[in-house]
């Protein structure tokens, strides 16, 4: 088992050190983790709220709402639940050495780009060619 690499509270990856040493990985580590927490939070949250609104409402306008309510809140769940996968996924890449790196075209992806977006899996331009390219077969 790897030691903890220390970080202090104000850690921000910058440009000037080596890129994904283990203070970064110990950082976007511990960013997925909180995140995941949050999402997974979020859904215990969710069917708490579905259980309890499981309620019969003899109002077919206020019944239907509810049910309009609870399918988007199904259907946000379910989105939160895939992301879930895709954080699970970067944990992984963290763990055997490939996080940070575009799987398309090996290079770092930058540091910005992973800050806002850490479930990121390739560099902004290669993830600019993958959607064109997506666009152009989808209006096929």
């Amino acid at each position: 088992m790897k030691a903890q690499t220390f970080l202090p509270q104000d850690y921000r990856p910058a440009e000037d050190e080596a890129f994904m040493n283990d203070r970064q990985l110990e950082y976007f580590r511990r960013k997925l983790e909180a995140w995941k927490q949050e999402l997974l939070d979020q859904s215990a949250e969710t069917l708490e709220g579905l259980q309890y609104s499981a309620r019969s409402v003899p109002d077919l306008a206020d019944r239907a709402s509810e049910e309009t309510d609870r399918a988007l809140e199904l259907r946000t769940r379910d989105r939160q639940r895939k992301l879930v996968s895709k954080i699970d996924a970067a944990l992984r890449r963290i763990e055997t050495g490939e996080y940070g790196y575009c799987e398309i075209t090996g290079e770092p992806i930058s540091l910005k780009r992973l800050d806002a977006r850490p479930i990121a899996t390739m560099t902004l331009e290669a993830q600019e060619r993958h959607e064109r390219r997506e666009r152009v077969h989808r209006d096929d």
